[in-house]
């Protein structure tokens, strides 16, 4: 599995792609596999405060149904409605057309960098 170097993660398979204090956030290729065949998700509407750790949508697969867990303490700004009608797009490009939500950052995070999430999934 390629871990993108660019992103940033966090311990419950979600990356996020900083930019000033603005995040575009998924979930990992790992996570995508995991699930399975993605076949709904449920996305927090425009507006919503998230506070790190936090559920704040759901992901339900062939397998089993997913909480999303909040990164980062922050708003959302954006959800990916091509991900909402078509959740395929997760299990095909998870770093791409699969991302779910931007937000605007308001407080401090943990992320893991690549390689910290490299290791995470391997000991997985």
């Amino acid at each position: 599995m390629t871990v993108p170097q660019k992103y940033q993660y966090t311990s419950e398979h979600e990356w996020l792609d900083i930019d000033g204090s603005r995040a575009t956030v998924g979930v990992t290729a790992f996570a995508a596999d995991a699930l399975g065949d993605v076949v709904h998700v449920e996305l927090p509407e425009t507006g919503t405060l998230l506070k790190a750790g936090e559920s704040c949508g759901e992901l339900e697969s062939t397998k089993s149904v997913s909480d999303l867990y909040a990164p980062a303490d922050g708003v959302v700004v954006e959800t990916n409605d091509a991900v909402v009608h078509d959740p395929s797009l997760l299990n095909s490009d998870p770093f791409g057309a699969g991302w779910l939500i931007r937000m605007e950052l308001t407080g401090t995070y943990e992320l893991l960098s690549s390689e910290a999430y490299e290791t995470l999934t391997r000991e997985a």
